[in-house]
């Protein structure tokens, strides 16, 4: 059996909860903060500007020596302005659950992601989550965070990523 990994990242972000939730929400606007080696492409039509329950959203994704793998993610619950969470039904993962939660604090915001992952084929799974996975999720999300600061602008005295991987 797989183990169930975590990974959590909160960053600041010094916009308002309403300028965060239309970004972050807004599915077309995840190749914007997703980085480039990865080679995302959404294969179908989305629908909609805005994340809601029910959401289906498919992509292509190239995350390990260029070879291409087909990936969806349901959207399975949505509370405005305060979190939205995707699932994998189809993908590289025996089990992805990603969190995405928003808190209005002074000056800006604190997002906080959370995600539950498996990689599938039992103890080779967990193999290859220590070689190469976890890293790659963590430069993903590292990507994000400088990503954010770019579009957003740098948190005062926020000196780097918090993110914490189990």
């Amino acid at each position: 059996m797989s183990t169930v990994h975590h990974l959590k990242s909160i960053q600041k972000i010094p916009v308002s909860l309403k300028e965060s939730w239309d970004f972050f929400s807004n599915p077309h606007n995840l190749l914007a903060i997703t980085p480039t080696f990865l080679n995302l492409k959404i294969k179908d039509t989305i629908y909609g500007e805005e994340a809601y329950a029910g959401q289906i959203i498919t992509y292509n994704v190239k995350p390990l020596l260029g070879i291409p793998i087909f990936w969806m993610t349901e959207i399975t619950h949505v509370e405005k302005y305060k979190l939205f969470v995707d699932e994998q039904r189809k993908g590289p993962y025996s089990l992805w659950h990603h969190q995405h939660h928003f808190k209005a604090i002074e000056g800006g915001i604190e997002m906080t992601d959370i995600v539950h992952y498996s990689v599938p084929f039992g103890f080779l799974g967990n193999m290859a989550n220590k070689l190469f996975v976890k890293k790659q999720l963590k430069k993903i999300f590292t990507h994000r965070y400088f990503k954010i600061n770019e579009l957003f602008g740098d948190w005062p005295g926020e000196t780097g990523i918090r993110m914490y991987m189990m």
